[in-house]
């Protein structure tokens, strides 16, 4: 067993290795004719002319293409700005489609190679190494020692872990032009499913998806014996891998607007923007019917399926970034910050991100419906502000790449708005709580510990207290992992959710009346 596992380590690891390796490799070569192909039509004269002292160079490096692209573009553009000539001003980043088209590199030649000396290899590791884990402990979840693992407290290798997580965001998001050659590498892939070459978002969403399903395996062998949590567990691997992956994907090859349709304002908080608006129009009865499922689930779905399951529902079944943070996620679940502070910022912040949402949102729809004459470019300005502070940086980089710091759920709880929404309506209108018997509960504290959400459930337990709060996202793992079946999570009537505070004596318990 022992060696099957260390095999999937290495295997991983060299995937890993060659992944890491891939984009430092090829040359690039720009042309006037690849100018002219990959800009628009509006700028192709000015930028054949920009670009002119690039033809015919051959750069050994992204990092020397980009400079001399950055130097030459750069400069033409301040000029402009300095001079305050803002409409000359080329706003397009034209830096990754050039340096796609510009690459020459063995990557390119054989992208199936490549891809399966570093995901592939990354991949079958991770199988190997998960399929083999807790095969000779018995089912349930013990103290196992996770806080000893340099891995999954805050260890050196989990601070190196942390800081790969971050970096890799912050050039995908920001600096995209340096992966051209990852991008190439899962191209195939792309044209199968879409007809067309990939994006950095395409392959952000491959390896996603993959890491889901590869940590899902993970999460089927730890949690053996909990049919609750092998169906959570099959059911984000499903709805990460089908509707967030490959029918968005599929909808492109037959010319439909790309759409996912598990995807719920103000979570897809560009919904509403005139370019998402402008494709459903146009994409026919298909895009209309993408429109109406959109606003049904915003104001019926929500509330509805809330109401009867609380936002265990999506949180914890459907959602993507749910799907990472329990599967990837799940070995820092037990680093979220318990203490009444964080739980103080973490109202604030959740709920101003919401307000913030709804705020641009109509700011949004008031500016569509009188022509763009309400608060003029304020709308695009608003709009730039969120996609870079909540939808990347905050989503992004901090909700994955801080993981290894502070848990596996800090975007669903600081900065999700619409783990805001859900958590509004469990909280004062839903059937769903977590029960308690108090009578049996030994304070071993392995509630607390796993608890992702940073709810101290202890706390409950030891006074017979239903949980209700509006940050539970229902997954089930406090009891699980409790060892005297104190917990229990239940849908049931409005009536009693919310429980005196007990005094607990034995079996029996003392109501106070305040």
């Amino acid at each position: 067993m022992k060696g099957i596992e260390k095999l999937g380590l290495g295997l991983f690891l060299i995937g890993l290795i060659v992944f890491l390796i891939i984009p430092f490799l090829g040359t690039y070569t720009l042309s006037e004719d690849l100018v002219l192909a990959k800009t628009k039509d509006i700028h192709q004269e000015k930028m054949a002319e920009i670009l002119e002292p690039m033809y015919g160079k051959e750069y050994g490096s992204s990092f020397s293409f980009l400079a001399a692209f950055g130097e030459n573009f750069g400069t033409y553009n301040d000029q402009l700005k300095s001079q305050q000539l803002w409409d000359q001003v080329i706003w397009d980043d034209y830096s990754f489609a050039l340096a796609f088209s510009a690459l020459q590199s063995p990557v390119r030649e054989n992208p199936w190679l490549y891809f399966g000396l570093s995901i592939g290899l990354a991949v079958l590791g991770g199988f190997l190494y998960n399929f083999r884990q807790y095969q000779n402990e018995p089912a349930g979840i013990k103290n196992n020692g996770i806080f000893h693992s340099s891995l999954k407290n805050k260890g050196l290798i989990g601070m190196l872990t942390g800081s790969f997580l971050i970096l890799f965001y912050v050039v995908l998001y920001w600096f995209p032009a340096y992966l051209v050659n990852l991008v190439w590498m899962v191209s195939p892939i792309s044209e199968i499913l879409s007809g067309n070459p990939a994006s950095q978002w395409f392959l952000y969403g491959l390896i996603y998806t993959l890491a889901i399903i590869v940590m899902g395996i993970r999460m089927f062998r730890k949690y053996r014996g909990n049919k609750y949590q092998q169906l959570r567990t099959a059911s984000v691997m499903f709805f990460q891998t089908a509707f967030a992956f490959l029918i968005p994907e599929i909808l492109v090859l037959l010319n439909q607007p790309y759409f996912d349709f598990k995807n719920i304002w103000p979570l897809d908080y560009d919904f509403f923007y005139d370019y998402q608006i402008s494709a459903f129009l146009s994409g026919g009865g298909v895009g209309m019917f993408m429109l109406i499922w959109g606003i049904l689930l915003i104001i019926v779905g929500v509330p509805v399926f809330t109401y009867f399951f609380g936002k265990r529902w999506y949180c914890s079944w459907v959602c993507g970034c749910g799907g990472l943070a329990e599967t990837v996620g799940d070995p820092f679940r037990q680093l979220s910050d318990k203490s009444v502070k964080a739980w103080k910022y973490e109202r604030v912040i959740i709920h101003s991100v919401l307000v913030l949402a709804v705020v641009m949102t109509v700011v949004t729809i008031a500016n569509y419906f009188s022509g763009f004459s309400f608060l003029g470019n304020v709308t695009n300005q608003l709009h730039s502000f969120y996609g870079f502070a909540i939808g990347s940086a905050f989503a992004g980089v901090v909700g994955t790449g801080f993981y290894p710091f502070m848990g596996n759920r800090v975007w669903c709880r600081f900065g999700c708005p619409l783990a805001a929404y859900l958590g509004i309506v469990q909280r004062f209108k839903s059937r769903f709580r977590i029960t308690t018997n108090g009578g049996q509960c030994i304070s071993c504290g392995n509630c607390s510990t796993y608890c992702e959400m940073g709810i101290d459930v202890r706390w409950y337990a030891q006074r017979g207290q239903n949980i209700v709060r509006s940050s539970c996202v229902g997954c089930g793992v406090c009891s699980a992992v409790c060892p005297r079946g104190v917990l229990k999570l239940e849908n049931g009537p409005e009536e009693n959710r919310i429980n005196d505070l007990p005094i607990i004596i034995g079996n029996d318990s003392i109501k106070i009346n305040l």
